[in-house]
């Protein structure tokens, strides 16, 4: 059936002058060309995310666990460079992680400072991301360990001072993982970039510019949108929005990555119900979160719509054992309400980027 999908999505459908509505439509059932072998950097994030779990449970901390589990969003960065420009990038990604982890942490348990730092910290991230050119996945995780900081803390669970150390630990383990190649002789010959080759700027290129007004809107309309829905959410919805924005500057990105992200997202939340019937905790949950990272990294270069399956349930899991709530069904609805919004509001902000020239036989 993906086959035929895939062969379908060749022909243009009859009336169409350009192949850019059918590429719109037929985007969920093609795959993006390969970019080299992605196991390495999968296996990094793999690792990042389900050792400090399996560690802290058999110590008996498994709520720590979880929350160094998020140091993993580190390695994601800078996935392509060599692993000695990693190790000048990788550092400022986790310094990145760990103030925003502060600054939610320090704000917790207050709806409102919670949204005027989720917007703020949207803009300081993207500025910072775009204006360095840091590259995918853009400032989204910082604007989602800020939230999930603030959520985790203010929920009473566990002080502020041990959730920062806990992360903290799991960016410096993480980083440590993504640095194991080094030990090889080969990788260490490489030579490497000078860090203004490797983050240039400041400066914003008039695509960066457009990309951090984009991002700027969607920050401020889901935080009033949140407050509305659910001020404990805001981020969540300003999150979805900002994975839509990501780093293209686009329409028809914009719009195909809305798309992605919804319908992703929803297959995903069924998915999560599913395992959570499993009531998954300690080495098995270690184990689930550690094998749907594997996946995502495999495919998410490829499929958007089809990562997010994996992402969903990974995220929705991984806040639920942090937050006690794991197994939730009105967990995973809110979730799918909180990210049909904040797609919608990156896919809309993508008219604010000028039609592309259509496309000439």
């Amino acid at each position: 059936m993906l086959l035929l999908l895939e062969t379908l999505s060749s022909v243009p459908a009859r009336g169409e002058k350009s192949p850019a509505a059918h590429n719109r439509r037929v985007s969920l059932f093609a795959f993006a060309p390969s970019r080299g072998p992605r196991w390495p950097l999968a296996t990094q994030a793999a690792l990042g995310i389900a050792a400090p779990i399996a560690v802290m449970t058999l110590l008996g901390m498994a709520p720590l666990g979880y929350i160094a589990a998020s140091g993993a969003f580190t390695v994601l960065f800078a996935g392509s460079a060599a692993v000695v420009d990693r190790a000048r990038i990788l550092p400022f990604v986790a310094l990145g992680l760990i103030l925003c982890a502060a600054l939610g942490v320090l704000v917790s348990g207050n709806d409102w400072l919670v949204s005027i730092g989720v917007v703020l910290v949207a803009i300081a991230s993207a500025a910072l991301a775009f204006g360095f050119r840091l590259g995918p996945p853009g400032p989204l995780f910082f604007v989602l360990v800020f939230g999930l900081s603030a959520h985790v803390v203010g929920a009473g669970s566990i002080s502020p001072v041990v959730y920062v150390a806990a992360l903290a630990a799991g960016c410096v383990f993480s980083y440590l993982v993504a640095m194991t190649p080094l030990l090889l002789p080969r990788t260490r010959a490489v030579d490497a970039r000078a860090l203004r080759v490797l983050l240039p700027g400041p400066a914003l290129t008039a695509d960066s510019r457009l990309l951090l007004l984009r991002v700027a809107i969607v920050a401020v309309l889901g935080v009033l949108l949140g407050l509305v829905i659910d001020p404990e959410r805001t981020y969540w919805i300003v999150g979805s929005a900002i994975a839509v924005i990501g780093v293209a500057a686009a329409r028809r990105a914009a719009f195909q990555r809305g798309l992605h992200r919804m319908l992703g997202t929803v297959v995903g939340a069924g998915v999560y119900v599913l395992l959570s019937l499993l009531h998954p905790n300690g080495l098995w949950l270690a184990l689930l979160l550690g094998a749907l990272q594997f996946t995502i990294e495999l495919v998410v270069v490829r499929h958007y719509a089809l990562a997010l399956v994996f992402i969903t349930p990974l995220v929705l899991l991984l806040t639920g054992a942090a937050t006690g709530s794991i197994g939730s069904l009105d967990v995973a609805l809110e979730r799918i309400i909180d990210t049909i919004v904040g797609a919608a509001l990156g896919a809309a902000s993508g008219l604010l980027h000028p039609r592309a020239s259509p496309v000439r036989d």
